[in-house]
């Protein structure tokens, strides 16, 4: 039997634990794999500031969506902003968390990295078959001062719903009619070439590994592994470089003054260093969501954005950030 002086002692002991660790709280997130970085900084963050246990798992944007309606996690991520009557029949509340830019990633070893130009249309023509051909005329007249490879293109998709894919069909189905026509934009589309892989890490990686390969991933995946990426032509006709300073540019002309519920376009965007695919990716909680989901959020936004940036995401305008965390539902 424990002496009653023993208990005495550890109930004074317990009364000095740090708050961080006695009351720590625990928040569950899911989805967008393009976000993954992001939010596994801020639980870090949020953990030494808050208190706050954060276990986020990466299995696309479809999958997240999908985990905060059945109630599974305490807040989904998606880089495809859900729809109103979505967010209304399940009591959600959805805001973007950052900005972040989808590149081009390629494995052509005979050519020096970052000098292969592609424009939209070429682009779209490579994912649904119409150029099969690294050396197809139409690629070799965007790079007249390279000589390219006589190998098979090998384009790589996303196998899961997956926001990413959302934004990069998204962004073909504005430059290309046929590809409007044919395949359209969505979380999961009927890719009719290449082959599919999970996650932005599952692309990269196979993109990596496969001679001839090309994928679409966020930056951070392709500049974190040192994976060469493809310029791409600007709405204004310039061949622009994939780097933070071209994406701070296209999200320098959002409009969020007219952004209903803070979804944002910024595809094909005006300016000549304009990066012409970039998207905001979202969060969504219930409207009845734990405070400490609240706070876990407002750490991020408000503390976070050092390591939003050194992670290569542009990050929201004060004004937008202060106006989600006022409107959190009560």
């Amino acid at each position: 039997m424990i002496s009653s002086s023993r208990i005495l002692t550890l109930l004074t002991l317990a009364a000095f634990v740090s708050p961080s660790v006695a009351h720590a709280q625990s928040v569950t997130g899911a989805g967008s794999s393009f976000a993954a970085p992001l939010y596994e900084s801020w639980g870090v963050l949020a953990r030494g500031k808050g208190g706050i246990s954060v276990n986020y798992q990466s299995v696309g944007s479809g999958a997240g969506l999908n985990q905060v309606v059945a109630g599974t996690v305490d807040f989904g991520a998606s880089d495809k902003p859900a729809g109103k009557a979505l967010l209304a029949d399940h009591q959600l509340y959805q805001f973007p968390t950052a900005l972040g830019a989808i590149v081009v990633i390629v494995n052509l070893p005979d050519l020096p990295a970052g000098v292969l130009r592609l424009d939209g249309p070429t682009l779209a023509a490579i994912y649904d078959g119409r150029i099969s051909e690294w050396n197809d005329p139409r690629v070799k007249a965007l790079n007249p001062d390279l000589t390219l490879p006589d190998i098979d293109v090998a384009p790589i998709h996303r196998a899961d719903a997956s926001g990413t894919s959302f934004v990069f069909t998204s962004y073909l189905s504005h430059v290309s009619p046929e590809w409007r026509a044919k395949t359209g934009a969505g979380t999961s589309v009927a890719w009719t070439e290449g082959a599919g892989a999970r996650g932005n890490d599952g692309v990269a990686a196979s993109v990596r590994e496969t001679i001839g390969g090309i994928g679409y991933v966020e930056y951070a995946y392709a500049n974190h592994n040192h994976i060469p990426m493809a310029r791409m032509k600007s709405h204004d006709g310039a061949y622009v470089e994939a780097n933070p300073a071209n994406f701070a540019a296209a999200a320098a002309q959002a409009d969020w003054l007219h952004a209903q519920g803070h979804v944002i376009d910024l595809l094909d965007g005006p300016g000549a260093n304009a990066w012409p695919i970039m998207s905001a990716t979202y969060a969504i909680v219930p409207r009845a969501s734990h405070p400490e989901v609240r706070r876990f959020f407002e750490i991020g936004l408000r503390d976070g954005e050092d390591e939003a940036r050194k992670l290569d995401y542009i990050t929201l305008p004060a004004f937008v950030r202060d106006d989600i965390l006022g409107n959190w539902p009560r």
